[in-house]
């Protein structure tokens, strides 16, 4: 079984910045992709950002140019630097692992971002 633990939430002004952290435990093998997906006060969870097993990136139309999603493959761990944040950031960020036996979850981090 798969145990992701996020970090990095928290509540900060427009502009500024932040960076998530999700790291992986347990019976981490074969993963097919990491990344991040969001949910905004009455809205339905969209993809962030992932990363595949060979290191390619999708982002979401609206963060493109403003977030980076990277990894540490030995770690397992995926990070989200979030830049020039603005209010319609503001969710509810879940971490997911892809494998082949389907997707885990984290608890999810909420970011706040005040105007």
């Amino acid at each position: 079984q798969v145990q992701l633990v996020e970090s990095g939430g928290g509540l900060v002004q427009t502009g500024e910045s932040l960076r998530l952290s999700c790291a992986a435990s347990g019976s981490v093998s074969s993963i097919f992709g990491m990344g991040w997906q969001r949910q905004g006060p009455g809205n339905q969870r969209l993809l962030v950002a992932r990363i595949s097993s060979g290191g390619d990136t999708n982002y979401g139309d609206s963060v493109k140019g403003r977030f980076v999603l990277s990894r540490d493959i030995a770690k397992n761990t995926v990070y989200l630097q979030m830049n020039h944040l603005t209010p319609e950031d503001t969710a509810v960020y879940y971490c997911f692992l892809a494998q082949p036996g389907g997707i885990t979850w984290g608890q999810g981090t909420q970011v706040t971002v005040s105007s």
